[in-house]
């Protein structure tokens, strides 16, 4: 199955002109997690391409910090007074959000600058207890800005010309139904939601498999799996 679903994820993004990988898993060494290994060989099948990879977690991204629901104020998420004062952070004019109006470390504009100049964004990352890990939990909320400017402030869909797909990898659980939700929510954005950039990898359905054995199965799999498919489906020699 993950054959056919990386051929069409290729396949669509042939035609694109400015492409965005957000990478959202992590190790605290050097190792490479499996889902960000497929972001850098889809880029490299793509080697034409106008591909930038943003891995999210080695970005100061604070906590969001609740505007859309403030007792005194109400849903004040992306008003305008929000806007990012900074033409090098926000060259658009369109970065609209108090956490970063009021923390100037934090760097959320070093994803919606290049967000809102590309036609394609695609989202990769791990399974985590059965959904999607938490720095993409994190920048999801810390996006909301962009949802709340069309849903209730009324104002245009910066999104709407933006295709967009999600691509997982997990262990044991829940895979394609956390992708499915985030689909929705993707959606409720405003962001045009692309089938063929929507999947999930998934090693195994057995949700009790958590033996020690399993999990280094699940990764010499994996690599054979992917070796195989850019080799043999796509025809790419290095694995990265």
């Amino acid at each position: 199955m993950i054959n056919n679903d990386m051929k069409k994820t290729i396949d669509f993004l042939k035609d694109k002109k400015k492409i965005l990988f957000l990478l959202t898993s992590n190790r605290w060494n050097d190792e490479i997690p499996k889902s960000s290994q497929l972001a850098y060989n889809i880029k490299n099948e793509l080697i034409n391409k106008d591909i930038e990879i943003i891995n999210v977690a080695d970005l100061k991204i604070l906590p969001c910090e609740g505007n859309v629901s403030q007792i005194d104020k109400g849903n004040h998420c992306g008003s305008k007074e929000s806007k990012l004062d900074n033409k090098e952070k926000n060259p658009s004019g369109n970065h609209r959000c108090w956490c970063s109006f009021n923390n100037d470390s934090d760097e959320l504009w070093k994803i919606s600058k290049v967000l809102l100049e590309s036609d394609c964004v695609l989202f990769f990352g791990s399974i985590r207890w059965g959904k999607m890990n938490a720095i993409y939990a994190k920048l999801i909320e810390r996006l909301t800005w962009l949802e709340n400017r069309h849903t209730s402030l009324k104002e245009t869909n910066l999104l709407e010309n933006i295709d967009c797909g999600i691509i997982s990898v997990g262990h044991n659980w829940n895979g394609k139904e956390a992708i499915e939700l985030e689909k929705k929510v993707l959606t409720f954005f405003g962001f045009n939601v692309i089938d063929n950039l929507c999947w999930s990898y998934q090693w195994t359905n057995d949700y009790k498999d958590e033996s020690l054995k399993g999990y280094k199965n699940d990764s010499k799999d994996f690599k054979k799996i992917i070796v195989d498919l850019f080799k043999k489906i796509l025809k790419f020699k290095d694995f990265k």
